[in-house]
């Protein structure tokens, strides 16, 4: 009689365990019996999944990462001592955080356990050196950008584009006049929506940038009102330190929303936000939206050093093209964005161009369902795997 088969997944920050708990839902459909064990969080815990660890104490950044070095290290070898011994998976899937993961699915090659990535970390933007422990270490790479592919199997990598989760997953377009209504927002005025980020050092970095740019709207037009979507990791003080200090020197109000980022990002006109997933969550929602991003100068120049694309937006590298305007570092000057968002609104031949362009990248980012498709590709490989001889399985 067959054993179980066994998965063991492992995530290192919020979005991998929230994208790894609908893989999970997936499998379980294709096999009730099989096996699931993981490093993740609580949408891991929530589908009934076995923790080994809580992966809030690996998503640190900073400092805090210099501090944590020897507990990442220790975490790695607990989980290699416990994967060998205990758990033996057929297979073990890693979700982003390539840091850690392509580490790990070293030591897992040793060990003759079969390794999958989900959601590839970003080779072609700054490491190509990875393309090769990705090709020496993990048995199939399931890729979530479409351009990705080609890349990968030049280099005679085993990989496959599966779609990408936003596609699936995000929430669907809110009712405009109910959000309205709800946050007793002007009916009759545009809608500009504010992402800073949702990392304290983008918020002190980005903050009075696009709070400058939102006075330098208003000063053109009183027909737009602000909105700031603040992330749920962030406290309230860091956003009302900003909205004092703003308040003194203007006459208009920006408002606050709080959990409420697609349903802000779908609903307005346009939108300032630092760089990140949000630009393809936009593209999606065909909302127009202008990036920014400013850091420390020494890790913009390290940036430029080893980047290997000249863009920074998802879909401006989708696109191979710019689609939207990004401002990054010495171009992140509140009057810039504030012209640009000005045009986006009052421009509808650049609106509707922009608009159009997003819709292009919709296509070819297709109607894959990432989930599903990494569900079938892993139920597949443990369905042709063959059984693990009985004295190994007694072992224990």
């Amino acid at each position: 009689m067959n054993e179980n088969k066994k998965i063991f997944i492992v995530t290192g920050e919020h979005s991998g365990d929230f994208h790894a708990s609908f893989i999970v839902k997936e499998l379980k459909k294709m096999d009730s019996n099989i096996q699931i064990e993981a490093i993740g969080g609580e949408n891991l815990k929530n589908e009934g999944i076995k923790l080994f660890c809580d992966h809030s104490k690996m998503a640190v950044v900073g400092l805090d990462a210099v501090k944590s070095l020897f507990s990442h290290i220790k975490l790695g070898k607990d989980l290699i001592d416990y994967l060998k011994s205990e758990y033996k998976p057929d297979i073990v899937l890693l979700v982003d955080y390539g840091g850690f993961n392509l580490k790990i699915a070293k030591e897992l090659r040793k060990l003759g356990i079969e390794v999958f990535y989900y959601i590839s970390p970003q080779v072609w933007a700054t490491r190509k050196h990875r393309m090769n422990t990705i090709k020496k270490y993990i048995s199939k790479i399931m890729l979530v950008l479409p351009f990705e592919e080609s890349l990968y199997k030049e280099k005679g990598i085993n990989a496959e584009y599966v779609g990408h989760p936003l596609i699936s997953q995000l929430p669907v377009h809110a009712d405009k006049e109910e959000f309205i209504r709800r946050n007793k927002l002007d009916p009759y005025k545009k809608i500009v929506g504010i992402f800073p980020g949702s990392r304290k050092m983008e918020i002190n970095y980005l903050m009075p940038i696009f709070m400058g740019s939102a006075g330098k709207i208003n000063a053109h037009s009183r027909k737009i009102q602000f909105c700031i979507a603040q992330a749920p990791n962030l406290p309230d003080k860091i956003f009302e330190k900003y909205i004092q200090e703003f308040d003194k020197i203007t006459d208009f109000d920006i408002k606050i929303l709080k959990n409420q980022n697609h349903a802000l990002l779908a609903n307005s006109d346009a939108v300032i936000a630092a760089s990140g997933t949000i630009t393809l969550e936009a593209t999606l929602y065909n909302t127009p939206i202008v990036i920014s991003y400013k850091g420390p100068y020494i890790a913009y120049l390290a940036y430029l050093l080893i980047r290997y694309i000249k863009f920074a937006a998802l879909p401006n590298i989708i696109a191979g093209k710019e689609v939207v305007k990004e401002f990054i570092q010495h171009k992140a000057k509140p009057d810039l964005i504030a012209n640009e968002i000005l045009s986006l609104l009052h421009n509808e031949e650049k609106r509707n161009e922009m608009m159009h362009e997003m819709g292009k990248i919709r296509e070819k980012l297709g109607d894959k369902i990432a989930s599903k498709e990494v569900a079938q590709i892993i139920n597949r490989h443990l369905q042709e795997k063959p059984a693990k001889p009985e004295a190994k399985a007694s072992s224990l």
